[in-house]
Formats: structure tokens, C-alpha cells, sequence
């Protein structure tokens, strides 16, 4: 059975082809349009894929996209009415696109893969699995574990942030979550931003920048923009972000806290935000190791799997390998949205397809490098 999973739209679109549950190929489409986190249809990553897997779109049994739309315009409409008036100027910037397209993303993915298709009257069936549902299981299914807690963080999918799963033999039991506009995601890429450098692009550089400063505004941080309890669940004080309903990431109030506005985007860095890039780099290694420690006191587990976005933040995770709180961890190592649609088509192969298939097919994933292979 070959199953596509698909990414695509928001950031860092992908695709990914498994047959019976071995993982054929994977591939962002970046690497072949080389426009860094292309968020358009990943029909290079598609061709790709099927490439390497020698089958077409006819031979597929089913397509899944990583992410629920619908569902994800539900949050986005609670989210206007729940803040109005504020808010007016970006849901009148959001609404067209939705109203065009992302509303009807279903018949735009059939238009896309028709385009594909040499017989468009066989295009195989299109699935839709939650975007943290994608996550959890890029994370847990190809882990080598066969039993684990797995922790899912990012910006935001349909709803959630923050999301615990339990993974055990070919199941995903969700256990709980912190939905937006409540992310741990979020408030890195406030940072991100507020230090001059490119949401959902420069987070690497936050992070990179972090040794250079000192810890100074932790507890400003602790204090004004998160009360964070002792098990790692969380609340952000929106009173300082405009990301909810602006179309900033952060605000005025921001700025008072941290000494004046932002740095512009090519802006000389000062010292000020070397500490801001230290101390929110510490606030968040402090809220992921409260996370796990309530993960493996909750689930008596041995043993993490980890993916979305804020799992691509090697120096947290790093701290959680020398806590010694679990015998080893896995990360997914697309944990950001490229690797859900891998999640997505495996979702669906040990989710929903036979719930009573023996552990033993499980394909454990043996590196990243799924790709087409580069010549000489």
C-alpha cells in the first residue's frame, strides 16, 4: 500500500511516500526550488517522490495533508470575535486568502495533483489528519522505541501548541494539551522577532546568539510575559503580544519591558539583544525540562520522542539529554511542518488503516537523507 503525505501552504512545504509502513522518500520542496521554507505546493518533492518509489499518483492509495483547514479558520474566526474590535486591520489582510483558497483546500489540492496526473479521473483518495496528530507521530513511529512519551511543540497547528501523547506499539493515545494563543512557540519567535530577525526563519539565530549575552531579563521574563507552573503547563500574559489579532509579533508594553522598540531587520546588534536572545533562551530550556519531568512522571515512561518546531532547538534538548530524566530520546529530524507530512501518511497507515497490524512491520526511520541522491 503507498500512502503521500503532504505539507504545504504555511511554511516549509514536503512530501513524503511510505509503502506498508516502510518510509520510501521524503524531500522539502526548498531543495529543489531553492527558495528557503517555500511554502508552495510541493509538486518538485511530490515528482520526487514517486521518482524513488517508482509509482505514480494512480498507483497511490491515499494522499494526507498534514493539517486540518478547517478547523484552523474556526480558531482564527474565535480568535477576532474573542478580541474585537481589535484586530480589524489583519482579519480584513487574512480573510480573502481564506475565503479563496485555504477555505477550500481541499479542491485546490485535487486541482494541484490533477496537474500531476496523466489520468485525473484516478487520483487516489485525499485524507486530512490534525497537525499535531502529523507531528506526533513523524516523532513516534519511526523512533526505535517501542513504547514512549512524546512531546509535541511549535507555534500553533488547528489549536494546539503544546501537545503529550503516549505512543505504544502502532498506537498515538493523545493525553493532553495547551492551546493557542498560549505557545511556547510564539513567545521564541516574539523574541525572534523582537531582536530584528525573521519569524519562522530566524529562530536558529536567536538561539545562536544566546551564548553571546547574559541572563539579565529571565525574570522579567518569568514576572511580565509567562506564568509558568511547576509541571511546565503554561499562560502567556497577551497583554504584551499583538500576534493574536496584529500583525506584529509583539507591542508598545513590549518594548517598555526591554528598553525601547525593536531592532530593525538589518539593524546593528548591541548588547541588549545578546542578553534578551540569553535570557529567553533560558526561559525556554527552563519550561521544556518542567515539560518532560511531568512527562515521564505522568506517563512512567523510559524513554522521549520529540517534534515540532521549538524540537528543532538543539541546546534545550541537549539539556534534557544531561538531566538523565529518560534511558534516550528521539527527535524527529524534520520536526518542523516539513516533517509532518511524513507524520500525516504515517497517521494514517497505523492510526486508521488496520488496528489490529502486529507491531513487528514497524519501519524504524535510519537517517534524514531521503531525498534524491546529488550527483558528482
Amino acid at each position: 500500500m503507498n500512502i503521500l503525505g503532504i505539507s504545504a501552504y504555511y511554511h516549509d512545504s514536503a512530501a513524503a511516500l511510505i509503502r506498508s509502513g516502510e518510509i520510501i522518500a521524503a524531500a522539502q520542496e526548498e531543495r529543489f526550488s531553492r527558495k528557503k521554507h517555500d511554502a508552495r505546493f510541493p509538486v518538485n518533492a511530490i515528482r520526487s517522490c514517486l521518482e524513488i518509489g517508482q509509482v505514480s499518483l494512480a498507483d497511490l492509495d491515499y494522499v494526507v495533508f498534514y493539517d486540518k483547514p478547517l478547523v484552523k479558520f474556526e480558531r482564527l474566526l474565535e480568535t477576532y470575535l474573542g478580541f474585537a474590535p481589535k484586530g480589524f486591520r489583519s482579519f480584513v489582510q487574512a480573510m480573502p486568502i481564506w475565503l479563496k483558497e485555504k477555505l477550500y483546500l481541499k479542491t485546490v489540492l485535487k486541482k494541484e495533483l490533477m496537474a500531476l496526473s496523466t489520468n485525473s479521473s484516478q487520483l487516489p483518495p485525499l485524507l486530512f489528519t490534525e497537525h499535531h496528530q502529523s507531528h506526533a507521530a513523524s516523532a513516534f513511529f519511526p523512533s526505535p522505541f517501542k513504547k514512549a512519551g512524546v512531546l509535541c511543540l511549535d507555534g500553533v497547528g488547528e489549536w494546539a501548541t503544546t501537545s503529550v501523547w503516549l505512543g505504544e506499539d502502532n498506537h498515538l493515545t493523545p493525553q493532553w494539551e495547551i492551546d493557542f494563543p498560549h505557545s511556547l512557540g510564539l513567545l521564541y519567535s516574539a523574541f525572534t522577532y523582537f531582536t530584528g530577525f525573521k519569524v519562522n526563519s530566524g529562530e536558529y539565530k536567536l538561539m545562536g546568539l544566546a551564548p553571546y549575552g547574559e541572563p539579565k531579563y529571565v525574570q522579567t521574563i518569568l514576572d511580565n510575559l509567562i506564568d509558568l507552573k511547576e509541571d511546565g503547563t503554561f499562560q502567556l500574559n497577551m497583554r504584551y503580544f499583538n500576534y493574536a489579532v496584529g500583525l506584529t509579533m509583539t507591542n508598545r508594553e513590549f518594548d517598555k519591558l526591554f528598553g525601547g522598540p525593536p531592532r530593525s531587520r538589518e539593524g546593528t546588534l548591541t548588547q541588549r539583544e545578546m542578553d534578551i536572545a540569553r535570557s529567553i533562551q533560558a526561559v525556554t530550556e527552563e519550561v521544556v525540562l518542567r515539560l518532560v519531568r511531568n512527562v515521564r512522571k505522568e506517563l512512567a515512561v523510559d524513554y522521549l520522542c520529540l517534534a515540532g518546531g521549538v524540537a528543532l532547538n538543539c541546546v534545550a534538548n541537549g539539556r534534557i539529554l544531561r538531566e538523565n530524566l529518560f534511558q534516550d530520546i528521539w527527535i524527529q529530524p524534520a520536526a518542523g511542518d516539513a516533517g509532518g507530512a511524513l507524520g500525516a501518511a504515517l497517521s494514517v497507515w497505523y492510526e486508521y488503516l488496520d488496528k489490529s497490524r502486529e507491531v513487528n512491520g514497524i519501519d524504524r526511520m535510519q537517517g534524514a537523507y531521503l531525498g534524491p541522491k546529488s550527483s558528482d
